[in-house]
């Protein structure tokens, strides 16, 4: 007799159904939750790199906040994927400390090239490094829950994307007022025309 059999039956002993078993998650879920942890801990260990070279106290600010959000994120995360249950604590929402003023135009400036030592690293690219990840994630997790079966970590991961972008921004608007990330316009009369090349449809009863 199997020994696991007991297991798989209930007291009238019919078959329990294995998602009853195992309820916490499906064999695609387990491999996009690896990339994600995985993901996470890379963004980590790189914040902790960059703290060694940041020289703008406010860069540091924002990089060490960041990193203390994200740690505590990442908790939540492993917590949700390794029970399948509500974590001890709830996912939390990042409050950034930026103006959202941006600067818009174009100034010259020295053409970009690869550092060639680490000597180099500056603000500017550190700052720069800092927004690739939080987009990359912000990215990653939106893909991500939308393959997760598990609930609880579907939320969880869901809940998190909003916050990558709220980083991201942070990390651009800091950019963009130090000139590091410059944004073009279009001129006034193209940027009218786009702006007006759409109207409203006239809306019907919502079903109920």
């Amino acid at each position: 007799m199997n020994p696991n059999q007991g297991q798989n039956q209930n007291q009238q002993g019919q078959q329990m159904p294995q998602n009853m078993m195992n309820p916490n998650h499906g064999g695609h879920e387990l491999f996009d939750a690896h990339e994600v942890i995985a993901s996470l801990i890379n963004m980590l260990d790189q914040y902790q790199m960059y703290a060694q070279h940041i020289q703008d106290p406010e860069l540091q600010s924002i990089q060490q906040r960041q990193h203390a959000f994200v740690t505590q994120m990442y908790n939540t995360i492993v917590q949700s994927f390794s029970t399948g249950q509500d974590p001890a604590q709830d996912t939390q929402q990042y409050k950034m400390q930026q103006s959202n003023e941006v600067v818009y135009g174009i100034k010259p400036g020295q053409p970009k090239k690869p550092n060639q030592s680490v000597n180099e690293l500056a603000d500017k690219g550190l700052s720069a490094y800092m927004l690739g990840q939080t987009k990359t994630l912000a990215t990653l997790l939106s893909m991500t829950a939308l393959e997760m079966t598990n609930p609880v970590l579907r939320r969880v991961v869901a809940d998190s994307v909003p916050n990558f972008i709220e980083m991201s921004y942070e990390i651009f608007l800091y950019q963009n007022k130090h000139g590091y990330y410059q944004v073009p316009q279009l001129q006034q009369q193209d940027m009218n025309q786009m702006l007006q090349s759409y109207t409203t449809a006239p809306q019907g009863n919502m079903p109920h």
